[in-house]
């Protein structure tokens, strides 16, 4: 009788042999395929402790973050980009990663800001070069995924052509991340993509088996929001969540959490559920509390 190894490596081969054959190689992006049943590992971005990495009132450094994050008992780390030194030093990544090694932890993904829907020229060269430069610091940090922005329709341009150069330069950079192994995961933040369909238009036209969404359960403001978060969640290679939620007037309300593991498990998602937390009060003490809420919510 074949061992329980024997038969999760032909689990395994056939998931992987089905893909392949459903995403070829530069095809459009399709929802990742996976094996029965969903899997949730948790993870804290660095954003949430964004009042205490910078600015004049800085007391931590992302090492104290990354111990922040084995302290909660995380599986991973989110490591957001605008928390790091200028420059970016490979012996600043290479330390870091040992420190998230050494207490246990993933670096689930890193995150930048970046707008791709700018006309061409030099601002536009250098958030692409900027996109791929944080390709190579994930590498180095040994994060499988980096949360980007598709950007905003500028002045003087129409959604059509906006439209057009983001596409353009998610699968320009696309090509050089996955030469690399790392995946781009746009977010649902404003602009093309403030709405399920906008970002849905851009999921499906670039052509990379490297792009997926990074799912912001806080960000979709209309009628029916947890609506929205169903109808994309099939495309989430990355979750972050947060802990209200707002409809199309703005009106807040707490995230109900058991609701988007509902959302998630439908769809058989497998990865990281990160907490990114905005609201009031010390974000430490915020942040352990909300995690447990989470992952009693996902794991009930």
């Amino acid at each position: 009788m074949a061992s329980v190894f024997d038969r999760r490596a032909w689990l395994i081969g056939s998931v992987a042999a089905l893909a392949a054959s459903r995403v070829p190689r530069g095809s459009t992006a399709e929802p990742p395929v996976r094996p029965e049943g969903s899997h949730f590992k948790f993870s804290l971005a660095a954003y949430s402790y964004r009042a205490l990495l910078q600015g004049s009132d800085a007391r931590m450094t992302l090492a104290d973050f990354v111990a922040d994050c084995a302290a909660f008992e995380l599986e991973g780390t989110e490591l957001t980009s605008y928390y790091f030194p200028d420059p970016v030093t490979d012996e600043y990544l290479r330390d870091l990663r040992r420190t998230c090694f050494r207490l246990g932890l993933d670096v689930s993904g890193t995150a930048v800001r970046n707008d791709f829907g700018l006309p061409p020229g030099a601002e536009r060269d250098r958030w692409i070069a900027h996109v791929k430069a944080w390709v190579d610091h994930s590498v180095l940090l040994g994060a499988p995924v980096i949360r980007v922005f598709a950007g905003d329709v500028p002045k003087g341009s129409s959604p059509e052509e906006a439209h057009r150069r983001i596409v353009e330069a998610f699968e320009e950079c696309c090509d050089y991340a996955g030469s690399r192994g790392v995946h781009l995961a746009v977010e649902n933040h404003g602009g093309p993509t403030a709405t399920a369909d906008g970002l849905l238009a851009i999921v499906n036209d670039v052509k990379s088996v490297w792009f997926g969404v990074n799912l912001d359960t806080g960000n979709f403001r209309s009628d029916d929001v947890y609506g929205d978060l169903a109808k994309t969640a099939p495309h989430a290679i990355n979750v972050q969540v947060k802990v209200t939620v707002a409809d199309r007037s703005g009106k807040s309300q707490p995230m109900d959490f058991g609701r988007i593991a509902a959302i998630l498990r439908d769809v058989g998602y497998r990865g990281y559920v990160v907490l990114e937390y905005e609201e009031g009060g010390d974000p430490r003490q915020e942040s352990r509390r909300h995690l447990d809420a989470l992952r009693a919510a996902f794991l009930a």
